[in-house]
C-alpha cells in the first residue's frame, strides 16, 4: 500500500468513527467494516438463519455481495427480482413491512449522524420509517456529508447516474445532470430524513464500510 492509499484509509477510519459515535448518540447499532469480506461476516452474525428478510434496491448491496448472501438459501428472503409481474412485486413491497430484517443503503449520512434516503416509488422509505423489525443499513464512509443541505446537493449529483443505471427515460438521463422534472419514471419523489431512532433504540443497524460501494 502506498503512502497516498494509507493516509486516504486512516482519514475514512478517523471519518468513520466520528459518524459512529455520532450515530450512536442516536441509539443506533453501528460496526465500521473495512471490506466486503467484513460486511458479509458482520451480516452472518446478525441475521439468525431462518429470519425473514427483504431489501430495497441498491447498488451496494449488490456490490458487497449482500444480496447473493440473502438468495443462498440462509434465509427466507422476499425477493422482487423473483416476481413476474408487476402485482407480484408490489405484493413483496407489502410483505416486506413484516420482514425481520429489512436491508438498505442511505443514500448519504450527515456527520452527525442522520440517515438520508432518496425515493421514487416510496416503498423503501416507508419501510425504513416503519413495518420491518430491524433495518440494516450498508454504506460506505464516502457518502457521508457535513449536513442535510449537502446530502440533497450529493442526491442531485448522483441521481442521474441511479437513472442510468436503472435505464429510465428521464431528462437527466439525457443531459447527466438532476432537472426538476414531471417524468413518470422520476426517481426522486420521496426525500427522507432519519433525525433520531431514541424511540426505538437499536431498530437500525448501520455498517459503515470503508471500502467504497455504490454511487
Amino acid at each position: 500500500m502506498s503512502l497516498r492509499e494509507e493516509l486516504w484509509l486512516w482519514k475514512k477510519e478517523k471519518l468513520a468513527e466520528h459518524v459512529a459515535n455520532n450515530l450512536r448518540k442516536k441509539k443506533h447499532e453501528v460496526w465500521i467494516a473495512r471490506d466486503r469480506e467484513e460486511i458479509l461476516e458482520r451480516v452472518k452474525e446478525l441475521i439468525p438463519e431462518g429470519a425473514t428478510v427483504s431489501a430495497g434496491g441498491s447498488l451496494t448491496l449488490a456490490d458487497t455481495g449482500v444480496i447473493e448472501l440473502l438468495r443462498s438459501g440462509r434465509y427466507n428472503f422476499l425477493d422482487r427480482a423473483a416476481a413476474k409481474t408487476r402485482e407480484e412485486v408490489e405484493e413483496i413491497y407489502r410483505k416486506s413491512f413484516w420482514a425481520d430484517y429489512y436491508f438498505t443503503s442511505a443514500n448519504a449520512i450527515t456527520e452527525d449522524g442522520k440517515l438520508v434516503f432518496l425515493d421514487g416509488n416510496g416503498n423503501r422509505v416507508a419501510a425504513v420509517v416503519f413495518g420491518p423489525k430491524n433495518v440494516v443499513v450498508i454504506a460506505s464512509v464516502n457518502k457521508v456529508v457535513k449536513d442535510v443541505e449537502e446530502a440533497r446537493e450529493r442526491l442531485r449529483y448522483i441521481s442521474p447516474m441511479n437513472s442510468k443505471r436503472l435505464n429510465l427515460e428521464t431528462p437527466c438521463t439525457k443531459t447527466g445532470f438532476c432537472a426538476d422534472c414531471s417524468s413518470p419514471q422520476r426517481i426522486c419523489d420521496y426525500f427522507l430524513v432519519v433525525e433520531s431512532g431514541v424511540r426505538q433504540p437499536g431498530r437500525f443497524k448501520v455498517i459503515l464500510t470503508l471500502e467504497d460501494f455504490g454511487l
